[in-house]
């Protein structure tokens, strides 16, 4: 290889490997937001505002989600955002927003039907990605 070729390889190589990066980073699934594209826009909204397709449909229109933050003091309410989704969060009185947490242990359970797994490690993952793409949400 003459030196000029040398040179070019050792120029375009990071290149490609950051071009490469990058074209990775945009394509690699985002747990968080399919979550919540696949459960939670439809009432939320696509932006988080709870202006959903389904809000005419509901007895109280869904909270903004992109004001939890604000309305926490500036501090994401990770722990209540966990609780509520789960269903732990269950206040007396009716409830609109289904249990999800529910419904992911009936999902797990159809899916790994020979397959050891914990479903608390199930339920628990498929929450905290919903609870990190709100928490990317938030107003600023």
């Amino acid at each position: 290889m003459t030196l000029a070729k040398t040179v070019a390889a050792l120029i375009a190589a990071p290149l490609l490997t950051c071009s490469m990066t990058a074209a990775w980073a945009q394509a690699k699934p985002d747990a968080g937001k399919r979550e919540y594209d696949a459960n939670c826009a439809v009432c939320h909204g696509a932006d988080g505002r709870g202006n959903g397709p389904y809000v005419d449909l509901l007895k109280r229109s869904p909270p903004d989600l992109t004001q939890l933050q604000k309305r926490n003091g500036g501090v994401f309410p990770l722990q209540r955002v966990y609780e509520v989704v789960e269903g732990a969060g269950v206040g007396h009185g009716t409830r609109d927003m289904p249990i999800w947490g529910d419904r992911y242990r009936a999902q797990a359970a159809e899916y790994y039907v020979d397959v050891p797994y914990n479903d608390q490690a199930y339920v628990r993952a498929r929450i905290l990605a919903l609870a990190e793409y709100l928490s990317r949400l938030q107003a600023r």
